[in-house]
């Protein structure tokens, strides 16, 4: 049985013969070749070869940001709009006049339109790629007040979406056997969501909420145009996994925010996902790897089937055998991939007497292990013990038959 295979009947709920192990692994592999620290057997090998040495799966959820094929495609960045080579839709913006200006670490464009001129401004510096981060920092957001939202209106009205599916299935012959390579959308998980967190600052979107509740409706709804036709394309794509969706928290994305602009959508991927009489036959995945508390039965409700990178204790107040007692509770439908809390690989964090501790706790905290694809949260930090991923690896392994949920 291959590591995608093993992953996906466990999506499924169905046996395996042990606990899959997919860590996400390509920040540190950046940040550890760039700096040539990668452990010695492997100085010289790709991460498939990586995995491939370990026998791990290989995590093909969240993508590489600067894996583009022309120098325009990361240029929208400042507007929640991506372009990577292996996505299974491409956006075009029509109607729209774009100037973009590369200044060393800095990229800025503007988009003129006949509502007026959107700016914005994003950097990728020294520090972030040794750091292994591939996504660009916005330091100049799209949005500056509700003046600027009509123009941004436009932009969106006026994106097409076209197929990239010999795209995407270069990207899954790529990932082969190894993993299930996810048809990447968004992250974020609905119109309103993207506005919050990528097209104006956090404080200035809630109070343009209060303000201006009105005209903020008024530009998700042509947002969520542009968003159904990607929906639709992505969901045409031979992909099992579409992803939509990131970064949600009690803070940033309190439960009644999320209920009333965060929950709807994603009911709505589901069931487009999903589809009606099994015409689609896909799964929605969602990165839910913030602060929990409050959210999960709102997750239960969305309808999606798959949490990637639940991250508990003692990074965030849920453990994980909460968490999965809940999803249990729930009827067991959402598979979690992730749980291994990422300060746990970090010698600053935990000393390997209390790593041991912890890896105890955490085993038991799985159960019997069902609806589990074991994974680092959020990711694997560059700084990472080599020696504590091998040792997971080894417990995952040691687990035993997963029993059909």
């Amino acid at each position: 049985m291959t590591r995608r295979e093993m992953m996906l009947r466990t999506i499924g709920g169905l046996v395996t013969s042990e606990l899959p192990w997919a860590p996400r692994l390509d920040l540190w592999y950046l940040a550890n070749r760039r700096a040539g620290t990668l452990p010695r057997e492997f100085r010289n090998a790709t991460l498939r070869e990586l995995v491939d040495g370990m026998g791990w799966g290989y995590h093909a959820i969240v993508p590489n940001f600067l894996d583009v094929r022309g120098e325009l495609d990361s240029v929208d960045r400042g507007l929640g709009i991506y372009n990577l080579w292996m996505m299974p839709g491409r956006t075009v913006l029509e109607n729209v006049r774009r100037h973009v200006e590369r200044d060393g670490d800095l990229t800025r464009v503007s988009y003129e339109t006949p509502m007026g001129t959107i700016r914005t401004e994003a950097l990728h510096d020294e520090s972030m790629r040794a750091a292994g981060v591939t996504i660009s920092h916005i330091t100049e957001y799209a949005i500056k007040s509700p003046a600027d939202f009509a123009a941004l209106g436009y932009i969106f009205e006026n994106a097409r979406v076209e197929a990239n599916y010999a795209g995407y299935e270069e990207y899954a012959d790529h990932v082969g056997g190894r993993g299930v390579a996810a048809g990447f959308v968004s992250l974020a998980g609905s119109p309103m969501h993207l506005i919050v967190r990528e097209l104006m600052p956090f404080d200035q979107f809630y109070y343009a909420l209060y303000d201006a509740p009105d005209e903020l409706t008024a530009l998700a709804e042509k947002i969520g145009g542009y968003w159904r036709r990607m929906m639709e394309v992505a969901c045409g794509c031979a992909a099992e996994i579409i992803f939509v969706g990131a970064n949600y928290d009690a803070a940033m994305t309190y439960p009644p925010f999320f209920a009333e602009h965060i929950k709807p959508w994603l009911q709505r991927y589901a069931a487009e996902c999903h589809g009606k009489g099994g015409g689609r036959g896909k799964y929605l995945l969602t990165h839910v790897d913030g602060e929990n508390t409050g959210l999960l039965d709102h997750y239960l409700d969305c309808g999606f089937d798959i949490a990637d990178s639940i991250c508990p204790s003692p990074m965030t107040k849920l453990t994980l055998r909460e968490v999965r007692e809940k999803f249990a509770r729930g009827g067991g439908k959402i598979t979690i991939m992730g749980g291994v809390p990422s300060v746990a690989l970090l010698g600053d964090s935990m000393s390997d007497r209390e790593f041991e501790r912890f890896l105890d706790s955490f085993f038991a905290d799985l159960g019997d292990g069902s609806g589990q694809i074991l994974g680092v949260s959020d990711t694997t930090p560059p700084a990472a013990k080599w020696e504590r991923l091998v040792k997971i690896g080894e417990r995952a392994r040691e687990f035993g038959n997963i029993a059909p949920r």
